[in-house]
């Protein structure tokens, strides 16, 4: 496959944490990032995306913050410490995590806004691949505590955090369905 946008799309996937190397990731690569994040479609050009980017400290607090929610919001009978410091431990071992906000207008449906967000997420997906940092989108049910941590607005809800990383994990052919599986031909 020669076309390079083709090619990203089709070899980008998930890397996670235990792939993740010490490595910092530039300000200028998150700030590429971020940039086609951005450059997402978007239905009357609400842009209803936000981004809160969190390194080094922000990192620590990002993680105890989630040990704290998932402590205080599991039933004692289904709690696990392993758990509490597994969930604050997927911060603290990035190094960037990117809280994926929605700002809803009230100008569309909700499904658009947060069509447009995954969009813009998809972009910060490739363009991370296209630097060589993997990453992934998290969407535990932690986050929908976040929101007074966040400072949201009442009309913005976290819908995941985008862990990065600089990894040493090794390319691998992508799985997928077949076309045929997926599309029905009219015509």
């Amino acid at each position: 496959m020669t076309n390079e946008v083709l090619k990203a799309i089709h070899y980008r996937r998930t890397v996670n944490q235990n792939s993740f190397t010490d490595q910092d990731i530039a300000k200028e690569d998150i700030v590429k990032i971020l940039e086609a994040a951005i450059a997402a479609p978007t239905h009357k050009r609400t842009q209803p995306w936000r981004f809160v980017v969190f390194q080094h400290d922000g990192l620590n607090r990002l993680g105890a913050e989630l040990g704290r929610i998932y402590k205080e919001t599991t039933a004692a009978e289904k709690y696990s410490e392993a758990v509490e410091q597994n969930m604050s431990k997927k911060a603290t071992s990035s190094n960037v995590a990117i809280a994926i906000v929605v700002n809803y207008t009230g100008e569309l449906p909700e499904w658009e806004e947060l069509a447009a967000t995954a969009c813009a997420v998809q972009n910060m997906w490739l363009a991370a691949h296209s630097l060589q940092i993997g990453g992934y989108w998290a969407s535990p049910g932690l986050i929908n505590h976040l929101g007074n941590f966040l400072g949201l607005e009442e009309n913005q809800k976290c819908v995941g955090i985008f862990y990065l990383g600089h990894h040493n994990s090794e390319p691998r052919e992508p799985v997928r369905l077949p076309l045929e599986d997926n599309v029905r031909w009219e015509g």
